[in-house]
């Protein structure tokens, strides 16, 4: 069964380059542009596995994970985000994120991030 994934990032164009790499081997069930947005879809729609970006419109992205992760433990977020920052990735994993991807690593790290979650 391939793993249900929900993009959440406010950059349309990464948005449409994830939804392209991912979907060769996953089942993309949504993508979003804000937090608000990403919490209710991720609660209506109860993928594997969200893909979110900290820097979202609309809501804070450390609390989006926190609030993802409690209300459905079952969901694994991935961290996908433009901040290199070593206390950002452990607020991140402390709130629930299981990865924590910088745009800017090989999009590799992000698939085995994913794979890893979904085991």
């Amino acid at each position: 069964m391939r793993p249900r994934i929900l993009l959440a990032d406010d950059y349309p164009g990464m948005l449409t380059a994830l939804t392209r790499l991912l979907g060769l081997d996953h089942d993309i069930v949504g993508s979003v542009a804000d937090g608000e947005a990403a919490l209710e879809a991720a609660v209506r729609l109860v993928p594997d596995v969200v893909v979110l970006d900290l820097n979202i419109p609309n809501a804070n992205g450390l609390e989006t994970c926190q609030k993802i992760t409690h209300a459905i433990p079952q969901t694994k977020v991935i961290v996908l985000t433009a901040v290199h920052d070593k206390d950002v990735k452990e607020k991140a994993l402390a709130m629930g994120a299981c990865a924590f991807v910088e745009k800017q690593a090989d999009m590799n790290h992000l698939l085995s991030a994913i794979r890893a979650a979904c085991r």
